[in-house]
């Protein structure tokens, strides 16, 4: 039972300004010193704090997504008087007022919860109606924090869609990412919403993990560069946004992509050093870089510890070594998962007791475990000490926005900017920078335009967009079809043909995934053969849909897989266009990494496309017609059978031994990716053959245009450690530099070399540079190298 000093505390808010009358408590409100935007944030928190009752310190809490509809009348606007009666001591946060059903989650997948769109303006009408009555009707007028969606773009209707995460990162262009965030950013905060539920940082080594798509890839540093440019898109270069910016959350913390069997949400079987010296440093980078305002920690267990659990991972690491204080968010339904999937807890109540424990300060998507905190304060099982430090991260969070001080949001200036023509052309360039050309035997590509009289676009993915995960419904999209019948306008046929559906339904919200009818693809297969008879090449786009590579959020609505390969008669279908006799170039629309060697051995051509956002098909079209030239490389290592995985480049020395009956080689090493033009790496050069242990070295390179054409090159360093006390990685990626050269064109690249990129944790569990032996390699992928040594000494 609580002390009758606490039960004092529990009531400090109210003790005098509750008993004021009404328009004397509306002065006192109104002078307060939190509701000063000259004030410090942390003494603006105090005040507030200090004014508050402990059912409305919880509310902050608690977040609204399918209890959306305890505020909404019968046409689902803000109802004040529902608001009033139902939650009286305010609202926390809302969760994405775009959406008005609400968010599915494991415990909660009916249909009818998630992807009911609202317009645009009926957000902002939404978002402004709560917001006044947050502001002006209740007690305290603490403002209601919204998020939204925003890992590719901002998940709502009509907002920009740029390519999917791993898309992004095969460009190695954080410059680019950092755009395409600022954009999504902006289009987030026009429409109400102050915090965005992106980065994904996760290093993602198992492909048949269906979240692959939604992260940056495999490497520790190519996914924390990615993320820090994510987020100072998103949030800007301080800790408190701008008008136009959002509050990025950082997720999810930690070992979330190595998950066993590939299974999302899976046991992650991960030591402390492997954590610290692959899957926290994207994080801790993000953290040390940035100024971000939101963490979200991961489903998964960590040697018998689920994360929101974790106190040691969230409260000892996260904000003791890396200093992180701004508000760590659950993911959805994570907090009552601790007790319904995990049995850490006999009940959500325990539940809530641990997460909050652990150090996580709000309960999403709906505040089921949270909700009953207060309760659990009153009976002496929850310190009011852990609510409060709670409560104080997510006010700050909320001044940090300058919620406080917003006005309400302009229906006409949101129209305005969103999805605009400088949104699409950045999608298009974001487009353009992702496509990867895997394969081109005897220079198919490009194709000249008018070079041939008829070509087939053939493929279940040539006349549908694929956004993939994470997405909602642009203003406008562009088909590979599209794309091509623009860019031959006047100068040849194009032909289309189906091929084969790849599933029965394309409603990526369905909990249930059927493979289409096979009797009907071969039906489709046969009309597709028909159809290039007397075509001059085909064109074919195959891969993955939004629901056969996919988050698996529960057991009725899965998304991993067993099979890396082409489902469905995909592989029939491109044997077909095979045997015609013509030129095959096959368009890789994908959220998992092409896995298909039967496609890798026979193709003519492959342009792996991920799936490339709203602009897609453009981009695309010209990639096949030479009007841009393909320059990304590939974030992840790609399997050539399922029984190679997990399989990463940075592997330890003692794996990779190899397989009876096969060759142990991946199709394609990370960092791959040709060009139409050839590029000649000279060597690397040091600016010194030795340093010492906290001393830096420069790392200078020649990267020379030896093609007859203008094109990109991403130039990659690499570190590999000759003799260690612990093992490491035969590889490390330190650097990369993406460059755009004209035929014959040298440029010389510079990079610097400091302890972060030599150190390793010792066998005492101590971050250490050991003096020894360095190899420094460059070159154009991870399986193409050229070296010199650097002593430490």
């Amino acid at each position: 039972m609580i002390t009758r000093r606490e039960s004092l505390r529990l009531g400090a808010g109210v003790s005098l300004l509750a008993l004021l009358p009404g328009a004397a408590r509306a002065a006192v409100a109104a002078s307060a010193r939190y509701k000063d935007p000259r004030a410090p944030i942390d003494l603006r928190v105090r005040d507030l704090m200090a004014r508050m009752t402990l059912d409305e310190k919880v509310a902050q809490l608690i977040t609204l997504s399918t209890r959306k509809r305890e505020v909404m009348d019968a046409d689902l606007a803000f109802d004040p008087a529902l608001a009033s009666r139902n939650h009286p001591d305010g609202i926390g946060q809302i969760a994405r007022p775009s959406d008005r059903g609400g968010a599915a989650t494991a415990s909660n997948t009916g249909t009818d919860v998630t992807g009911r769109w609202r317009t645009p303006a009926n957000t902002i009408a939404f978002v402004n109606a709560a917001q006044d009555w947050a502001r002006n009707h209740t007690r305290l007028g603490i403002p209601i924090l919204f998020h939204e969606e925003a890992l590719h773009g901002y998940m709502a209707p009509e907002a920009t869609s740029f390519p999917q995460a791993i898309a992004q990162a095969g460009a190695f262009d954080p410059d680019m990412v950092r755009r395409a965030n600022a954009v999504s950013a902006r289009e987030v905060r026009a429409h109400g919403a102050a915090l965005a539920l992106s980065p994904v940082v996760d290093i993602a080594r198992d492909p048949r993990w269906g979240r692959i798509e939604e992260t940056f890839g495999e490497d520790p540093y190519l996914c924390g560069e990615m993320g820090v440019a994510a987020v100072l898109g998103l949030q800007g270069e301080g800790r408190e946004p701008g008008a136009n910016q959002v509050i990025a959350t950082l997720k999810h913390m930690a070992g979330h992509g190595q998950p066993e069997a590939g299974d999302n949400v899976a046991p992650a079987h991960l030591g402390r050093r492997e954590l610290r010296a692959s899957f926290f440093p994207p994080f801790r980078e993000v953290v040390r870089r940035t100024g971000i305002g939101a963490v979200m920690p991961s489903y998964n267990e960590i040697d018998g510890v689920p994360s929101h659990a974790n106190r040691w991972l969230l409260h000892d690491v996260l904000r003791g070594e890396w200093g992180f204080d701004g508000a760590i968010v659950s993911d959805y339904a994570a907090i009552g998962e601790l007790a319904s999937f995990h049995h850490l807890a006999p009940d959500i109540e325990g539940a809530a007791r641990l997460a909050l424990r652990a150090g996580v300060d709000c309960d999403l998507p709906d505040g089921e475990a949270y909700g009953s905190l207060a309760d659990q304060v009153r009976k002496g099982l929850v310190p009011l000490a852990e609510v409060d430090a709670a409560c104080r991260h997510m006010l700050a969070l909320k001044f940090r926005a300058g919620l406080f001080e917003a006005g309400p949001i302009d229906a006409a200036a949101s129209a305005r900017l969103t999805g605009n023509a400088e949104a699409r052309a950045l999608a298009l360039d974001a487009a353009r920078k992702a496509i990867c050309l895997l394969k081109n035997a005897g220079d198919v590509l490009p194709l000249t335009p008018g070079a041939h009289r008829k070509v087939a676009v053939v493929g279940p993915n040539a006349a549908i967009a694929r956004l993939g995960g994470y997405s909602s419904e642009p203003r406008a999209c562009v088909t590979l079809l599209d794309g091509v019948r623009a860019r031959l306008a006047g100068k040849a046929e194009v032909v289309f043909a189906q091929g084969v559906h790849i599933t029965r339904s394309e409603d990526r919200s369905a909990n249930d995934v059927e493979l289409a009818d096979p009797a009907a693809n071969r039906a489709l297969i046969a009309e597709a053969v028909e159809t290039v008879k007397d075509c001059d090449v085909v064109i074919l786009a195959i891969g993955d849909t939004e629901q056969t590579s996919r988050e698996g959020y529960a057991r009725n609505h899965l998304g991993d897989r067993t099979s890396l390969d082409l489902v469905g008669e995909q592989n029939a279908l491109f044997e077909a266009m095979k045997a015609s006799g013509k030129p095959v170039v096959v368009m890789a629309i994908n959220g998992r990494p092409p896995s298909w060697p039967t496609v890798a051995e026979q193709a003519d051509a492959i342009l792996e496309c991920w799936y490339l956002g709203q602009e897609g098909g453009t981009a695309m079209a010209e990639a096949l017609f030479g009007d841009i030239n393909p320059g990304a490389k590939l974030p992840v290592t790609v399997v050539h059978d399922v029984g190679q995985v997990p399989y990463f480049y940075n592997h330890k020395p003692s794996s990779r031994r190899g397989y009876l009956f096969t060759d142990d080689k991946p199709l394609w090493p990370f960092g791959f990716g040709l060009s139409y033009t050839t590029f000649a790496i000279a060597p690397p050069r040091l600016s010194a053959a030795r340093i010492g242990p906290a001393g830096t070295v420069s790392v200078s390179v020649d990267v020379t245009n030896t093609g007859a054409r203008t094109g990109d090159e991403v130039v990659q360093l690499y570190v590999h450690d000759q003799a260690s006390s612990v093992t490491r990685p035969v590889l490390s990626l330190r650097g990369f530099q993406r460059v755009t050269l004209k035929p014959g064109e040298t440029r010389t690249l510079t990079f610097t070399l400091g302890p972060d990129d030599f150190s390793l944790w010792n066998e005492a569990m101590e971050e250490v540079v050991e003096p020894g032996l360095f190899d420094i390699g460059v070159g154009a992928s991870s399986a193409a190298l050229q070296t010199v040594t650097l002593e430490i000494a």
